[in-house]
């Protein structure tokens, strides 16, 4: 029998994913991205922190920041 050390079977080992589809509808550059930081784990919300890169992680954020601030009223001060 052949002896596969472990950390070695978990190096190649791909987590399941699929592209996000918030970033995709509000990110005008979405598909420029690196293909790893388009995708989000396929059993988790499509939030930033099912992101797979920290990148992509980030990049989420920013959008759910920009449509914050864009819904936001003005004060009038």
């Amino acid at each position: 029998m052949e002896h596969i050390h472990p950390a070695t079977v978990r190096r190649f080992e791909a987590r399941p994913g699929q592209p996000c589809e918030f970033c995709r509808e509000l990110d005008p550059q979405f598909l420029s991205r690196r293909l790893v930081d388009q995708m989000v784990t396929a059993n988790r919300k499509q939030t930033a922190s099912a992101h797979l890169t920290e990148d992509g992680y980030v990049r989420h954020r920013m959008l759910e920041v920009r449509q914050l601030t864009a819904r936001m009223p003005r004060s009038a001060a």
